[in-house]
């Protein structure tokens, strides 16, 4: 009998008519196929009760083999006619061989009752939910500074997961995949123990994905890779290949190398999808190019799910089988793939002849304690959750010290107090105190020759100048250059979205910086009115209006003794007015040297208004968002060392 497709449930059991003793039997509506079959597979009853007869006629043979062969995409090799179907064989020209019933023992199509519950989820470790976590994490805080062709293999990987976790994790996805001429074909046929794939010299032969279960509950695992129910079958009934490959789910997948397009489209679809993967290759085509660059090299860090077999060894005379195997162990470590063969994790690589099933009981073997373990979907998912961190690496990672140093911040306030002038302006509040204690403690005739050279020239130091425009471009070409010199500091060593998320940032905080800082400069700077006083002062003024007295005592007792109105007596008024002469430069000069501290303190509290009022400016519009920028990239840095195991 020809192995048994998954056709249609809708189609009635009771179409399916005698036809020469053979025929193909329909997959029942679930829970409606009896199990009491002799042979253990299940027996398909008709519309009125009974077992349904082996043939419905030659039309409706002819009929369903075209519609298979229509939609697989596969172009037949010639019509069907009358003389084909009276010889008593059936073509469907893609998942089955031409066979008679004396070679070929029937698969059985995966049969589940009303009540059976369903296949547990898959469930994933500690570690491997953390890596998860910080993975979505990771997308959703990056979302505003990458682009989404950046972030969408993160994502597939997150969306993949989460597919894969609703589903049965009593079950393992295998696919086999190779070139044309590989023999997968056959090695799918021969693991299942019957011919279900379609073998043959025409290539390409395998047209479309077939599905292999070993056990029931995967159903919803085939329809995720996109089989349909006609290209799903089920192993050769035995209780030893069910209890060595129980949960095992095989994919026969196109040709990778297939001259049509569809194929290759069907094996990257599937690839993506599966939790492990069979790569057969032949003593011809095992060191192909296409092979290891497009496929083997990419999946390096999946080798924990990879099974390679050097298939046909049957054609290679002594030695050279294993001479052969060597050189392609070699090539899977230039490829970067790790090899299991000590006990390690890695890649099984075996050689092994489909046709004269040397060395399949040894793949066989490796199979059932690989599905046994149950283990492989969460290392394909911890392998592909490896490989797009490996992928964003250059956008969150650079091996270079980042961040905005103290002496960055310092300074970029430093330059904007330049730019601002607080130098120049503490000084020119320190001229201004000691002015004023000059004209308040000196001498009153240098008070008014002082007042007369005010008169002449405008003052300076207290009030303030309007600057000059040139001068203002300079303060605006200063604040600029002073945001340049910080946006380069704290997008060093930055990979190249972050540096530009900074570099804006800071660009969209200069915006209006020099007029706001001039606002500020002019609330900041000093009070109106004169300077403050200190408390000698009054004593000082009170000593130098008395040297001015004594003068003016002298002066009037020796007019009046010119005059004849005083008696003569020349000594004391001399030593009046030489007093206060003497004593009141000496009391201008006293109060100098006393003012120099107070002047510089309130020299020094102006320019630190003025750097502090700079320095609050420039915080608040470029290193606050600059400094969130450094933030973001900080927690995206620790969700990435989180994805990546760190």
């Amino acid at each position: 009998m020809t192995a048994v497709t998954d056709q249609d449930h809708t189609e009635q059991a009771g179409d399916a008519g005698p036809e020469n003793g053979e025929g193909a039997v329909e997959e029942p509506a679930e829970g409606d196929a009896d199990m009491g079959g002799k042979d253990g597979h299940p027996r398909v009853e008709s519309a009125q009760g009974g077992p349904a007869r082996a043939g419905a006629g030659q039309r409706r043979a002819r009929e369903e083999a075209a519609h298979a062969r229509g939609e697989a995409g596969e172009t037949p090799d010639g019509p069907v006619d009358a003389d084909a179907d009276s010889a008593g064989g059936w073509d469907d020209g893609l998942i089955a061989r031409r066979v008679t019933a004396e070679t070929e023992q029937a698969a059985a199509v995966e049969v589940r009752g009303p009540n059976a519950p369903p296949p547990d989820p898959l469930t994933y470790d500690g570690p491997l939910r953390s890596r998860l976590d910080a993975l979505r994490e990771l997308v959703g805080l990056s979302r505003a500074r990458l682009d989404s062709r950046t972030l969408a293999e993160a994502g597939q990987v997150l969306d993949e997961a989460a597919a894969r976790r609703r589903l049965s994790g009593q079950h393992t996805v295998v696919a086999i995949a190779g070139a044309t001429g590989s023999g997968k074909s056959q090695l799918f046929n021969t693991l299942a123990g019957v011919a279900i794939s379609e073998t043959g010299v025409r290539r390409p032969t395998t047209a479309a994905p077939i599905a292999c279960s070993w056990s029931d509950g995967s159903a919803s695992l085939i329809e995720r890779l996109g089989i349909p129910p006609r290209l799903r079958r089920r192993p050769l009934q035995s209780a030893e290949s069910e209890a060595q490959l129980r949960g095992l789910v095989l994919i026969d997948l196109p040709d990778h190398d297939s001259a049509a397009v569809q194929h290759r489209e069907h094996v990257d679809r599937i690839l993506a999808l599966v939790d492990a993967v069979i790569w057969v290759v032949d003593p011809e085509k095992y060191a192909d190019a296409m092979l290891h660059e497009r496929y083997l090299r990419p999946m390096a860090g999946h080798a924990e799910v990879m099974f390679v077999v050097l298939n046909q060894i049957d054609r290679l005379p002594g030695e050279a089988a294993e001479q052969v195997l060597d050189d392609l162990r070699r090539l899977l470590d230039e490829d970067g793939i790790a090899l299991g063969e000590y006990g390690e994790p890695g890649a099984t690589v075996l050689a092994l002849s489909a046709l004269t099933g040397d060395g399949i009981g040894e793949l066989r073997e490796a199979l059932g304690q690989f599905v046994a373990e149950r283990g492989a979907p969460a290392r394909r998912i911890a392998a592909d959750v490896d490989a797009a961190a490996w992928r964003l690496r250059p956008v969150y990672a650079t091996g270079r010290r980042t961040g905005l140093s103290e002496e960055a911040r310092d300074d970029f306030a430093a330059r904007l107090a330049d730019a601002v002038g607080a130098t120049a302006a503490g000084e020119a509040a320190e001229r201004a105190w000691l002015r004023n204690a000059n004209r308040a403690c000196g001498t009153p005739w240098l008070r008014l020759w002082r007042w007369y050279q005010d008169r002449r020239e405008p003052a300076t130091g207290r009030l303030p100048l309007r600057a000059h425009p040139d001068e203002e471009a300079t303060a605006r070409q200063r604040v600029e250059q002073a945001v340049r010199t910080l946006a380069d500091r704290a997008s060093a060593g930055l990979p190249a979205p972050w540096a530009q998320a900074v570099r804006e940032a800071a660009v969209r905080g200069s915006q209006g910086l020099p007029e706001a800082l001039d606002e500020l400069t002019a609330r900041a700077g000093l009070p109106p009115g004169r300077p403050p006083r200190p408390g000698w002062w009054p004593a000082a003024v009170l000593a130098q209006a008395s040297m001015t007295l004594l003068q003016v005592a002298g002066g009037l007792w020796l007019v009046g003794q010119i005059v004849g109105v005083m008696a003569p007596n020349l000594g004391v008024p001399v030593l009046l007015m030489v007093a206060g002469i003497i004593g009141g430069p000496l009391v201008e000069w006293s109060c100098r040297m006393a003012a120099r501290g107070p002047a510089r303190r309130y020299g020094v509290e102006a320019e630190r208004r003025l750097r502090e009022a700079a320095s609050g400016c420039g915080r608040a519009r470029v290193l606050d968002p600059v400094a969130a920028e450094l933030l973001r990239y900080r927690e995206v840095r620790e969700q990435y060392s989180r994805v990546v195991g760190v």
